[in-house]
């Protein structure tokens, strides 16, 4: 199993976390092209460059907005221009970013949103998200789901989180560290406060980790391959660096403790459970279901089903209650337990496509193309979807048997 592991002893930002990932192994053009595709780089240049931080190498990542150098240190809070979710939403899904990139980064977007619309007593449609709005920051987020995407890996795993202390100056005056919408965003995640009198984590860095992270633990149960340096621009008495860990574990199956959170509903309008869905993967859970059922006095039902990790049952729990008509929850303890999962890419005679290998102690078991591979072949080639799983094939039994 692929393992990701942020080691975030000084916190994280939007632009460190890019630069760890591409000091990682991601490749910085393709990192710039993939972003072009948002059709804004009119407005921006990326700079991609290795330096030091307190003897530590590691990449740097800065924006040039217009013609004037811009450092892309978050934690300075310019004033920019101001955007709705609205607004970020028209911009990713006008592009030809893929449909995973889109999903992933729509979905830290509202997680923003929601936590600045608590902060400020707002609905989100009304929430400006002043720096997170900004150029930059877009890229930020936009940047990292096209990071994680590139690096395709099984599980992403972080330590607690040092958000530092003091106060910082933003768009509504001097706040105390950590920025409130920081702390919302962190809610359920295990952090740590004072190393520095400096904000070390950032609204966009909290919610690159709540949005992405599995599990938050100092543990590092697993065989370290590649270690990669994102360099913050402040410099402080610690490393302003994020690191992060690329591994893996043995091929063996996995064994994860979830949680089955389930509730009985019979008097609710069905066109709910649409949007009950959208909203319960949004926040992070793991697999959705329904199953009818009868109930006393021969009513039917619906058992509502919800498959969980425990660092976001809180969250889906508020959304049951919120969303559904239920007044009570049962909730199960188990252990999933999971083939290791690789991906690669293979050539065909339509192109490359990314295939999902799922392993049992060492041995291929099985295989899959990935579906939004295969669609956009389909697509550009105008050939049946069914034809390019089919070359995919014939292609993975060469390789078993050349």
């Amino acid at each position: 199993m692929k393992i990701l592991y942020y080691d975030c002893f000084s916190g994280i930002s939007g632009d460190m976390n890019l630069g760890a990932l591409v000091d990682l192994g991601v490749d910085g053009e393709y990192l710039i092209k993939e972003l072009s595709r948002l059709q804004l780089d009119s407005e921006y240049e990326i700079k991609i460059k290795k330096d030091t931080k307190k003897g530590i190498t590691g990449t740097k990542v800065d924006v040039i907005l217009g013609h004037q150098e811009h450092s892309h240190d978050e934690h300075e809070h310019h004033v920019h221009v101001h955007r709705t979710l609205k607004d970020i939403e028209n911009i990713i899904n006008g592009s030809s970013l893929n449909d995973v990139v889109k999903e992933s980064s729509l979905k830290m977007f509202l997680r923003i949103a929601i936590a600045e619309a608590k902060v400020h007593g707002k609905s989100i449609d009304e929430v400006h998200f002043h720096e997170v709005g900004a150029i930059d920051s877009i890229v930020d987020i936009v940047g990292s789901a096209i990071a994680l995407d590139y690096l395709k890996v099984d599980k992403i795993i972080a330590s607690p989180v040092q958000v530092g202390g003091g106060f910082v100056k933003c768009a509504h005056g001097i706040i105390p560290v950590p920025a409130p919408a920081t702390v919302e965003v962190l809610k359920g995640i295990p952090i740590k406060t004072g190393l520095v009198s400096f904000e070390t984590t950032t609204p966009t860095g909290a919610v690159i980790l709540a949005a992405n992270v599995e599990e938050f633990t100092d543990k590092i149960d697993f065989s370290i391959e590649k270690i990669g340096y994102g360099l913050g621009s402040r410099e402080l008495e610690i490393p302003n660096v994020l690191r992060v860990y690329l591994g893996k574990t043995e091929n063996h199956a996995e064994i994860d403790e979830q949680y089955i959170l389930e509730t009985n509903i019979d008097d609710m309008n069905p066109e709910f459970y649409s949007y009950l869905e959208e909203r319960l993967f949004e926040i992070g859970a793991l697999d959705v279901y329904k199953t009818p059922i009868i109930m006393k006095k021969g009513r039917p039902a619906i058992k509502l089903s919800i498959l969980v990790n425990k660092t976001k049952e809180k969250e889906v729990m508020e959304v049951i209650f919120r969303e559904t008509t239920s007044i009570g929850i049962r909730k199960f303890k188990v252990e999933k337990i999971m083939l290791n999962r690789k991906f690669s890419t293979v050539k065909t005679k339509y192109g490359d496509i990314t295939i999902k290998s799922s392993y049992y102690e060492g041995d291929l078991f099985k295989y899959k193309a990935e579906y939004e591979d295969c669609k956009k072949i389909a697509r550009e080639k105008n050939i049946p979807i069914a034809k390019v799983y089919r070359e995919v094939d014939i292609v993975m039994e060469k390789n078993a048997n050349p």
